[in-house]
């Protein structure tokens, strides 16, 4: 199958990465970390928690930082997590990412702002790819398709469906 790479920079104008507005968030513990989060998420984010919270396909939220501000229990499944990493990183370990290579090493800082999630969130643009990962339930490569969240001027996050390939 062949991989094609769409980008339509003379039709969409661009969107700066990070918002300067978006308030710190402080990782709390307990059974519903996601409820939690609520007041501490800006708005644009907020309306995708609970969305994604009760989601059947698999996918993720990310805020502006690369923080997992929620995942869908099929992600969480599919993932082979315990529950969701909400407050971790993604790119410091909330998934274990892997290349492709056969000696199957943990990705490296260049390649990780590479993936689609991340990807999104740096370029304020579609993004879409294979990445692989590890988790209890073994290693899979999902295919990723992320796109931004946020208002025409800043970008608060990203929203990232996932599908095993």
């Amino acid at each position: 199958m062949p991989h094609v790479d769409l980008s339509l920079p003379d039709l969409i104008p661009p969107v700066p990465a990070v918002s300067a507005d978006v308030p710190p968030v402080e990782r709390r513990s307990g059974p519903d970390p996601l409820q939690r989060w609520a007041d501490a998420i800006p708005e644009p984010l907020r309306r995708w928690v609970d969305a994604v919270g009760d989601a059947i396909e698999p996918c993720l939220v990310l805020d502006s930082r690369g923080l997992v501000v929620a995942m869908s229990p099929s992600c969480v499944k599919m993932l082979g997590l315990e529950h969701p990493p909400v407050g971790e990183l993604l790119k410091d370990g909330a998934v274990k990412l892997i290349d492709f290579s056969s000696e199957q090493d943990k990705l490296g800082e260049n390649e990780i702002g590479k993936i689609p999630p991340l990807l999104s969130l740096s370029s304020g643009r579609l993004a879409r790819g294979l990445i692989r990962v590890e988790g209890g339930a073994g290693q899979c490569t999902l295919d990723a398709i992320a796109t931004p969240i946020g208002e025409q001027t800043a970008v608060v996050g990203s929203l990232t469906f996932f599908s095993p390939v």
